[in-house]
């Protein structure tokens, strides 16, 4: 284990959903950059990899048109560091984020509707496409300790 300089900054880190991943190509924005406007702070991706395993299925068993999104989606997720949850942490992605959104004390940036309400009934600061051209927050991000 090597030891961090005392100076040196921690990332905030931010877990996806697959749909905030899907933002990138259905409303044609650049959600890294986003990102950086709208946090203004150092932060790191993270997708769990109940999700990442829940895109992949959908890049080999959908429609046409959904494997060739899931795809792209794919590509996406590379830019973003995978967390392994054991398996009696979750048994779905959405359950998975909440309980590690919840334990991490980090927000979540997604568009599901009911998985923000979820977020948000246990205060964790959740970020979301705002009129289908940039990001916002709902919830007030603590920085990382």
């Amino acid at each position: 284990m090597t030891a961090e300089p005392k100076n040196a900054k921690k990332k905030l880190r931010i877990i996806l959903d697959s749909n905030a991943l899907y933002a990138s190509l259905q409303f044609k924005i650049d959600i890294w950059e986003e990102l950086k406007t709208l946090l203004k702070a150092n932060f790191e991706t993270i997708i769990l990899l109940q999700v990442l395993q829940e895109l992949e299925k959908l890049a080999e068993k959908g429609s046409p048109k959904m494997r060739k999104e899931a795809k792209y989606v794919l590509k996406l997720a590379e830019k973003c560091r995978v967390v392994n949850v054991s398996e009696e942490y979750a048994n779905t992605p959405d359950e998975a984020i909440v309980n590690a959104a919840h334990e991490w004390r980090c927000p979540v940036f997604t568009n599901d509707r009911e998985l923000r309400k979820r977020l948000r009934d246990i205060n964790v600061p959740v970020i979301y496409v705002r009129e289908k051209s940039h990001l916002e927050i709902d919830g007030r991000i603590r920085s990382p300790v």
